[in-house]
């Protein structure tokens, strides 16, 4: 990385300029009003959690339930075009998936409105889906039968993106591990010395065998934040996956990105840190068979992300401490799980994922 690109990580002037930019200031009155001027909707609106987006849910007077998101104005046009037009090819492709369904504004034109801050400033564009009921899949329990539907669910979710292309696909964006070395400067920012040591030896470990062979992967356009916040169990059955939420993380990448993401989510506290990873990663597999050579580097960028997440979520919280228990929600679990996979060698854990993969 140059210095250029090292001084544009620090100061989030590059590829953190969107989660360096706080959310824009809506109030509840100024989301009703958009809500019924721009799409036609009348309601009860709620406050909802964001990253780097305000959220809303809209109790529809039509008996509906949507969520209005006020995108951050620092998002490219053409970004969060991407992610809305990705939402309309998901209702063709995959109609059987549990993803929002995307309302286009009245204007119908365009997938998403503008809208203009009073007193000026910079305009946001507004997004309204459907709002998907369930449970979070963090506050469900799990177990090897929900982590089975996980894998199948983002199976399908891929197969159904693999033919969407879009001239935005390829922005950069600092949670796609494709990209996790530009996150170099920023491992200062751990507070545990052997914390900044392990992740700067997974970063090394990426580097060495996952980057070189990252271009001869499958590419195709990914969600890239399959995390327990943006999956939605049904509360009568924690097994099965209600709803999958959050696509403004969606990049184009090797596909195997997506599963790696996803299955750093499942490493268990206690038995073999890959148990949980590869009961995701079997039913992935069944639905969408991996090459051999993307098995081969799965364990690597399973621990890519977990030092992305980390790395990532202290930079952030400490620059956005108003906003940081929602940075650090997934922090606990990340930093788990990278203690625990740092600890195993990387020979074992190929041949873990691939026993349990049959590959």
């Amino acid at each position: 990385m140059t210095a250029t690109e090292a001084s544009g990580v620090e100061t989030g002037v590059e590829v953190g300029a969107v989660l360096d930019t706080p959310a824009p200031a809506v109030s509840l009155e100024e989301a009703a009003r958009l809500a019924r001027e721009a799409f036609g909707i009348t309601g009860e609106v709620h406050p909802l959690t964001g990253e780097r987006d305000r959220n809303f849910h809209l109790r529809g007077a039509d008996g509906r339930d949507y969520a209005l998101r006020v995108i951050n104005p620092a998002e490219e046009p053409g970004v969060s075009d991407f992610q809305s037009r990705a939402l309309l090819h998901l209702g063709e492709a995959g109609p059987d998936l549990p993803v929002p369904r995307l309302h286009r504004p009245l204007s119908g034109a365009a997938p998403e409105a503008l809208w203009q801050p009073e007193g000026g400033g910079t305009p946001c564009r507004v997004r309204l889906l459907d709002y998907l009921p369930g449970k979070p899949l963090h506050l469900a329990a799990p177990s090897g039968a929900q982590r089975a539907m996980l894998g199948g669910c983002l199976a399908r979710l891929d197969r159904a993106l693999s033919g969407f292309r879009h001239p935005s696909e390829g922005h950069v964006l600092m949670w796609d591990i494709q990209r996790a070395l530009r996150l170099r400067p920023l491992l200062a920012h751990l507070p545990e010395a052997a914390d900044r040591a392990l992740a700067t030896a997974m970063l090394e470990r990426f580097e060495r065998h996952a980057l070189p062979l990252l271009p001869g992967l499958r590419p195709q356009v990914i969600h890239n934040d399959f995390n327990p916040h943006n999956i939605l169990t049904d509360p009568a059955d924690d097994r099965r996956i209600s709803g999958i939420i959050d696509f403004g993380d969606m990049v184009r990448a090797p596909m195997v990105q997506d599963l790696a993401t996803a299955a750093a989510y499942q490493i268990l506290p206690e038995g073999h840190p890959l148990e949980g990873p590869a009961e995701l990663a079997a039913a992935f597999h069944a639905v969408c068979p991996l090459w051999p050579e993307e098995v081969e580097i799965l364990a690597d960028l399973i621990a890519t992300r977990l030092a992305v997440a980390v790395t990532i979520s202290g930079w952030r919280a400490a620059r956005q401490p108003e906003n940081a228990p929602y940075i650090l929600r997934n922090y606990p679990r990340s930093l788990a799980g990278l203690r625990r996979l740092g600890a195993l060698p990387r020979a074992e854990a190929q041949a873990y994922l691939r026993k349990a993969l049959h590959a």
